[in-house]
């Protein structure tokens, strides 16, 4: 059975290129984004690390502390991280698991428990490990994405996702289709048209059940 949305998110100890932490105590009261990879020193990862580098400043707004995962060993972590700021053009100053040993990997099914990794392992070994898990403070999987190897993460995405989830959760709201902050958010239908209005003040219904507002203050 895989991680569903509302889970709570596996608790582990894991060697990263910055110490070991222990999952929960390392998120607290943030917001949290793992984003995995099947190798250090490929193309296409190179440039996924180099974006969230540079999205720093937006992940510290949102309360939210991002960090990697590798099938990799903290050596080969802290040489890549040289070339994510090359190509990037900011230094990753997130940490990144090293998971060797595939536990952190196959606890958040993102490969199958008889998975190993053989002796000069590729990335076709592990390309499974390609997913982005943003986690709430209450350490529940609010959002997870799969991708394949060939295709970048769009991380502008990533994090206006981090933002829907924020406001939704923050706000008792949903969110429509392409929603950016700043715009027009949905009154669940848990309100009856009565308590929208006392607790929403003035609403758009569009249909008798999509019925737009502006977020609550």
């Amino acid at each position: 059975m895989g991680l569903r949305i509302n889970d709570t998110v596996p608790n582990f100890t894991a060697q990263t290129d910055q110490g070991v932490i222990q999952f929960h105590d390392w998120i607290g009261d943030s917001w949290a984004i793992l984003f995995s990879h099947p190798k250090d020193f490929t193309p296409v990862c190179t440039t996924e690390f180099g974006a969230v580098a540079r999205l720093a400043e937006e992940w510290r707004k949102r309360n939210t502390k991002v960090i990697g995962i590798s099938v990799d060993g903290i050596e080969e972590h802290k040489r890549w991280k040289n070339d994510i700021h090359v190509a990037g053009g900011a230094h990753p100053g997130f940490p990144i698991i090293a998971d060797d040993g595939l536990h952190v990997s196959k606890a958040f099914d993102m490969l199958p428990h008889e998975a190993y990794l053989p002796e000069n392992a590729t990335a076709n070994d592990s390309q499974t490990v390609r997913s982005v898990f943003i986690i709430g403070p209450d350490k529940k999987l609010k959002l997870s994405m799969t991708y394949p190897m060939n295709v970048g993460r769009n991380f502008a995405e990533v994090l206006r996702a981090l933002d829907a989830l924020q406001t939704a959760n923050g706000k008792g709201v949903a969110t429509p289709a392409d929603w950016v902050p700043g715009g027009d958010v949905i009154i669940p239908l848990s309100n009856d048209d009565k308590a929208a209005k006392e607790k929403f003040g003035e609403f758009n219904a569009v249909l008798p059940y999509l019925r737009y507002t502006k977020v609550p203050e």
